[in-house]
């Protein structure tokens, strides 16, 4: 029999739902949230801000947490990495969809790609992420969109497949930021904003999510958004998420896969993160074996699938495209516990200095706040 494993994102209430219920609103349109009609909907997504930590830190967050219950949470789905959540929030639609499937991924060259910053001319970002994003919809409607990140982003094929359609703001500052998209709710005419909070999410990794640094960068969110909040005027609402949450995982929750040879027999590659590891096999080799060999090492503390039962469990959306599918590993692993996976044969010891960590399908990373604000609430 299969393996029994945790369904992914079913719910309406999705990261999914986001931008096109807030574009939806713009005209007045039923939309999945329930928004009401708006003139100017700001998109605020806050990187690596997942519900358990803000609940944890609710004293530090004098503005947000107070806001956030059981019906101001969403599922960001999965995998709960940046580039597959973030492609999730800007199309309305799901991995097996859009084409991200994770952070490092194999293309149809055989090649492992990052899919944030491992763009190329053989890979092309309007090409990859198959769908239309949700600005290419709003220009056809005549909503001015914007996509207010940093600056290092402007023109990377990352942009370019998941912010495409949207005018490109790029701004240093988390402050500046934030006063950019101030300066767009005072345009005329309906408006789609998409302001985009890296910070958090760095200093998790560098430091953890418990650690006084990050708690620090939470209080200077919290204030940034009081006062973007009571900037909002007449018929201007702003929506607040996260594309996941984050683990934090001590060194002695790293597991170094290759000190247990049997999880290397018939593999070719392995992918994907230190908490979901897409593993692609040598040719002829059986997906079903070694992923047992995987659940007998490691069941006890990560779930384990091969490609077509995580696409028959829904991690990959509702539809997974044959032209996504080869893109998964043939087994994926992904922690249900603090622990991280690493080869313990790489001299550079990639990622072995990250504390904050995410990709696996725990609450910690799934669920994120939706807080309404403005005439949005």
């Amino acid at each position: 029999m299969p393996p029994m494993l945790p369904a992914a994102f079913t719910t309406r209430a999705s990261l999914a739902t986001v931008l096109p219920s807030s574009l939806a609103a713009l005209s007045g349109a039923q939309n999945d949230l329930g928004l009401p009609r708006l003139e100017h909907v700001v998109v605020i997504v806050v990187d690596g801000l997942g519900a358990a930590a803000l609940r944890a830190r609710a004293g530090h967050a004098r503005t947000l947490a107070p806001m956030l219950g059981k019906a101001t949470t969403i599922d960001a789905g999965f995998p709960t990495t940046t580039a597959a959540a973030l492609a999730t929030l800007t199309t309305g639609t799901t991995p097996g969809e859009h084409g991200l499937v994770g952070y490092r991924v194999r293309d149809a060259a055989g090649r492992l790609t990052n899919q944030l910053n491992g763009w190329d001319e053989r890979m092309d970002p309007a090409v990859w992420q198959r769908s239309r994003t949700v600005f290419e919809h709003a220009a056809e409607q005549g909503v001015k969109t914007r996509a207010i990140g940093l600056p290092k982003f402007t023109g990377s094929g990352f942009t370019a497949a998941v912010l495409r359609g949207a005018e490109f703001v790029g701004v240093q500052s988390l402050a500046g930021r934030f006063d950019a998209a101030a300066e767009a709710l005072a345009a005329s005419g309906p408006g789609l904003t998409y302001l985009y909070v890296a910070e958090l999410d760095q200093l998790a990794h560098a430091r953890g999510w418990e650690s006084s640094d990050w708690t620090a960068a939470l209080e200077t969110l919290d204030a940034l958004v009081a006062d973007f909040a009571r900037r909002l005027g007449p018929g201007r609402g702003a929506l607040l998420t996260a594309d996941h949450g984050v683990v934090d995982v001590p060194e002695s929750g790293h597991i170094l896969y290759d000190t247990a040879p049997e999880l290397l027999t018939e593999v070719a590659e392995i992918a994907g993160e230190p908490r979901l590891l897409h593993v692609y096999l040598d040719e002829g080799a059986s997906a079903t074996a070694v992923a047992e060999r995987w659940r007998d090492a490691e069941g006890d503390r990560s779930w384990v699938a091969t490609r077509s039962e995580a696409i028959d469990a829904g991690w990959f959306g509702p539809v997974v495209h044959p032209e996504v599918a080869p893109r998964i590993g043939d087994v994926l692993v992904a922690p249900r516990k603090r622990i991280a996976y690493y080869d313990g044969r790489d001299p550079q010891r990639t990622g072995r200095n990250m504390v904050g960590q995410h990709g696996s399908l725990t609450p910690e990373e799934t669920r994120v706040p939706l807080l309404r604000f403005g005439a949005a609430g």
